[in-house]
């Protein structure tokens, strides 16, 4: 069974830094793309950011210049490097992948940006 199971998270002040990660198991094939949503309180989930197996990257509008996706080459596990945290980061974060036409979600981790 395919399971991604993430890592990281927790409070920040505003202007400071998180390190999410999202490790697979359970399938011996690369994921064509992993990435990251988040969905804040009263919020619809939405993209943050995706990366690719030939490492091409993709980010929302409001996160460009602050955080960076990556991902361990060869291996199914991505990171999320979150600088310059603005209060309206705060959400619930999930790992996402496809593999061979299937989507696959992390379990989700709270970020909390707050003085």
């Amino acid at each position: 069974q395919v399971q991604l199971v993430q890592s990281g998270g927790g409070l920040a002040q505003p202007g400071g830094s998180v390190r999410l990660s999202c490790a697979a198991s359970g399938t011996f094939f690369s994921f064509y793309a992993m990435g990251w949503y988040r969905q804040a309180p009263g919020k619809q989930r939405e993209l943050v950011a995706t990366i690719t197996g030939y490492s091409s990257t993709y980010y929302e509008e409001s996160v460009k210049g602050r955080f960076t996706i990556s991902r361990a080459n060869g291996q199914n596990t991505v990171y999320l490097q979150m600088n310059s945290l603005k209060p309206e980061d705060t959400a619930v974060y999930y790992c996402w992948g496809r593999l061979q036409g299937a989507d696959y979600w992390g379990q989700g981790t709270q970020v909390t940006v707050s003085s």
